[in-house]
């Protein structure tokens, strides 16, 4: 299939590779993958295809007409230059050619990152009065927000060191928004310190301003450097902050998750050169990084300063010192700003944010930033500030994960943006309080399946790059989950969540023993198969599937990354989007009454101005007579857009896919898998047999079982378990299996076994038990586990009669136990539950937890389920356990047959197998 997608776009050459290069990988004779990569970089880099403006930089988008979070294709984000930075290394990694990965930072470093011209009164800063206070409020039309001196601030702990560090007060970090045609027209371009006006050349700008339901249809465009030039008498400042008079000035907004991923770039070229003999290609590059990360630390505090925590009025929260107002996550932004050159007095702030989303945590570059020495910043406490950020990202993923797998959103330590009281019962995270849609409201942050792919592909390349066993257990239930609502077709169509909603909330956090969030759910809206986030979504899948050994994950992402490159022209990658949104045009934009200025181009601001009539130059799209249409009655618009972001994640989702999981050449895969071994019988029933085999392994990845009975198949299985059902009574069987892979390769024949049912039991059903284990500690003071019976006969069975044990060793302290059932379906008050002494103890099963039920529970129908129940114990004197021998404990985090918990029916062994 994948031969066949790139064929379809092969109208621009790949650049032609080095002829030797140093350890580097050989390209040409390299697998389809490698090829895949090469063909896609060389689209994004051919002139003809506009992805690249004439300073360097990546545009948004090839496409001009484009709104979503910038509102124009030819604008650019830190996003797309941190991509950028990412796709030259992994070029670097394939060809052991570094420069074009040094240019992306020396491009940054003259452009979006603001040099000392931009920021020209930076050393006026004071770090004991970072900024004055102004409220955020829900709405644009609650705008402009009055400065409020009343309200103490806290004290900054890091200018100073990095003052220090560096030799200057400027901040290095990405501004996250700039205009690369100077379309607007402000003319902020780098390095001059103010606006120039209409004209050739990139320009700094911003837009949100207003609050958590400022969408992008709804925003002003402003200047980072706000000269009075445009707008009105005060520029457009007091469109935003009320104040009793305004001075020209400079601000920039970091996007953190952005820097984030540059540093992650920079990591991954630093261990590729390193492998190929060449870290002093781009060790000027990875100590810039490093120095970002240093910056990067601002997204680590309260917006204020404020002590972190039950901080819900903005009075009384006391001011922080120290490191009272850090609460080591990535914020949605930091930002500063001053006065401007010449303009009459040197001030300057800057503000940090208490509002973290679960997308945007990097737990990769906390690592990176902490442990690897090429990256460790030059200040004095940020190895240490990393390593524990690392440490509270993690923690936070883990408050985070739903009951199904998918994250919720964030919190904040700042509720509204004006640090208010949020409703009763809202849970906290080291007291911040839940929210399930962070900073931004329309749409909901968190609604997006595009921030699950991003947040866990990062969590994913920790997990490869560390093996850490938290960040293995959040990713086996996400991807168990993400996997389970993802479809591909033999023709080629996928789909994968892309709009999810959320009911309930986490548990509040408590560390030392983490809730299960029962309460938690997701479910998923719509579906999707928007280019961009697949990719993300494959390079999840393949970092995955490469560390834990999950074939199906490995398959997955090959599935995915085969279907995806069918779509491809002769720009990149790309599907039809049909663009309802685009109604959104005529949305009126808040203006307060009163207010009138002009834009560069003489479009004039006033109350009554819509999105379009600020912005008329897009009439002069030359796609804007489809809009325009649609705004006229017509059919919704469909457009084929090439993200410069999306186009490079396609790219590396080929590059990495063919380091982790393609071994050895290209060509048709021909390889058969290994036979599976160790096929053995788990349980019996009347009716069915349960199986179980160790792994095949292949040259790229197994796919799935195939099960036979008596020679003929019975059956086929993703995951190396199968209960085969529907048979007779007290008869002898034979089972065998064979291995497949994504080419149609298959096995031999795996050694046979035999298996026989049980005897008629008169109509009294049967029942199998399945697992999942609920917290990954293998050593604290409780064990937890979710359990969940299924009938898997032809007739009810009278629950009172079924006893389930699960087997565990107690490892000394007290030999009493407390037992409980947080939660089942059938109420817990019909959930029986002790430990008892098993009466010929072994190895890991010296005791077991026997769970039963009442009569109010009922009787189970045949094909039916209990539901969850989720069970915990401990010894009375709350010594630890060490669960790492205890016979029927296993680590899969979602439900699945479990052998080694017995289910009993009327004291007979219905299911499992005893120790």
């Amino acid at each position: 299939m994948l031969a066949v997608g790139l064929a379809q776009g092969a109208a621009v050459a790949a650049p032609a590779a080095p002829a030797a290069r140093d350890g580097a990988r050989a390209t040409a004779a390299d697998d389809p993958y490698t090829q895949a990569f090469l063909t896609q970089y060389g689209k994004i880099k051919a002139a003809a295809n506009g992805y690249f403006s004439p300073e360097g930089l990546p545009y948004h988008s090839a496409e001009t007409l484009m709104v979503e979070a910038p509102d124009h294709g030819h604008e650019t984000t830190s996003e797309a230059v941190s991509f950028w930075m990412w796709l030259e290394a992994a070029y670097g990694r394939v060809t052991g050619d570094w420069a074009p990965f040094n240019e992306a930072w020396a491009v940054a470093e003259k452009t979006i990152i603001p040099q000392h011209a931009d920021q020209p009164t930076s050393d006026s800063y004071n770090p004991g009065a970072p900024a004055t206070y102004a409220p955020e409020w829900p709405l644009p039309d609650n705008y402009p927000s009055p400065l409020d001196t009343s309200v103490s601030v806290g004290t900054d702990p890091l200018a100073t060191e990095l003052a220090a560090s560096y030799g200057t007060m400027d901040v290095y970090g990405m501004h996250w928004l700039m205009d690369l045609d100077n379309t607007y027209g402000y003319g902020n371009k780098p390095g001059t310190g103010g606006e120039a006006g209409p004209g050739a050349g990139p320009s700094f700008i911003n837009t949100y301003q207003r609050g958590a339901q400022e969408s992008v249809w709804e925003t002003i465009p402003q200047p980072t450097t706000d000269l009075f030039k445009y707008g009105g008498p005060n520029g457009y400042l007091d469109l935003f902050v009320g104040d009793q008079s305004y001075a020209k000035q400079w601000k920039y907004t970091n996007a953190p998750d952005a820097d984030a991923r540059a540093i992650q770039a920079a990591y991954w070229a630093y261990r590729w050169a390193s492998a190929q003999g060449k870290e002093s290609a781009v060790a000027a590059s990875v100590a810039k990084a490093a120095k970002m990360g240093d910056y990067l630390r601002y997204a680590m505090f309260d917006k204020y300063f404020k002590r972190i925590g039950d901080c819900t009025d903005p009075a009384s929260c006391p001011a922080a010192s120290g490191r009272d107002s850090q609460h080591y996550l990535l914020s949605w932004y930091y930002a500063w700003g001053g006065a401007a050159a010449g303009s009459g007095g040197g001030w300057a702030w800057r503000i940090g944010d208490g509002a973290s989303h679960q997308g945007y945590q990097n737990p990769l570059s906390a690592w990176a930033l902490s442990n690897v020495p090429a990256l460790t910043p030059k200040s004095a406490t940020a190895r240490t500030d990393w390593a524990k950020s690392l440490t509270r990202q993690l923690e936070f993923l883990s408050w985070l994960q739903s009951s199904e797998g998918a994250f919720a959103g964030g919190c904040t330590n700042s509720w509204e943006g004006q640090y208010g009281t949020p409703p009763a019962g809202t849970p906290t995270f080291y007291g911040m309080a839940y929210d399930w849609q962070p900073v931004y409201h329309d749409p909901p942050s968190n609604n997006w399946f595009g921030f699950q792919a991003w947040g866990m592909e990062r969590v994913a390349a920790y997990y490869y790059v560390t093996g850490n066993a938290t960040a293995g257990a959040v990713l086996d239930k996400w991807v168990a989950w993400a996997s389970g609502e993802t479809t591909v077709g033999a023709d080629g169509s996928y789909r994968f969540p892309s709009t999810l909603s959320w009911t309930g909330q986490p548990d509040t956090w408590n560390p030392a023993s983490p809730g299960r969030n029962s309460g938690l759910h997701v479910s998923v809206v719509d579906y999707s198969n928007d280019v961009g986030v697949g990719a993300a979504y494959v390079k999840t899948l393949t970092y995955y599937a490469a560390k834990s050994g999950d074939q199906a994950a490995g398959a997955l992402a090959k599935a995915l990354l085969d279907a995806m490159a069918l779509n491809a022209d002769d720009k990149g990658i790309a599907v039809p989007e049909t663009r309802t949104d685009y109604k959104r045009f005529e949305d009126e934009v808040y203006v307060p009454s009163g207010w009138s200025g002009t834009m560069p181009n003489g479009d004039t601001v006033e109350p009554g101005a819509t999105f379009i009539d600020i912005r008329t130059w897009y009439r002069d799209d030359p796609d804007w007579p489809k809009v325009q249409a649609y705004l006229d009655g017509g059919a919704a618009p469909t457009f084929i857009y090439h993200r410069f972001w999306a186009q490079a994640a396609l790219a590396l989702a080929f590059a990495i896919y063919a380091e982790l999981l393609v071994e050895g050449g290209g060509g048709a895969d021909t390889e058969a898998p290994t036979v599976p071994g160790g096929l053995g019988v788990t349980a019996t029933t009347s009716n069915s047999v349960s199986l179980s085999w160790s792994a095949a392994t292949d040259n790229v990845a197994v796919t799935g079982y195939d099960v036979y009975r008596n020679g003929v198949l019975a059956g086929n299985a993703t995951t190396r378990t199968f209960t085969d059902e529907g048979l007779a009574a007290a008869t002898e069987y034979s089972y065998a299996v064979t291995a497949r892979d994504a080419g149609g390769n298959t096995s031999a024949l795996s050694a046979a076994v035999s298996a026989t049912t049980k005897p008629g039991g008169g109509g009294s059903g049967a029942v199998k038990v399945q697992y999942k284990n609920t917290d990954s500690a293998v050593g604290d003071n409780q064990i937890r586990l979710g359990l969940q019976l299924l009938n898997t006969g032809s007739a009810p069975v009278d629950l009172s009669t079924v006893t389930v044990r699960y087997w565990f060793t107690p490892e000394g302290g007290a030999s009493t136990f407390s037992t409980y059932c947080d939660y089942a379906a059938l109420g817990s008050s019909n959930i029986t539950h002790k430990v008892v002494a098993a009466a010929a103890p072994k190895t890991g099963a010296e005791r077991y937890l026997e769970v039963g039920f009442a009569a109010g529970a009922g009787t189970l129908a045949a094909g039916a389920s209990t539901g969850e129940l989720q069970l915990r114990l401990n010894k009375t004197d709350w010594s630890d356990f060490n669960e790492a021998d205890d016979y029927s404990r296993a680590t899969n985090t979602a439900y699945a047959d479990a052998s080694k918990v017995a289910a009993y029916i009327g004291g007979a062994l219905a299911w499992g197998v005893e120790p």
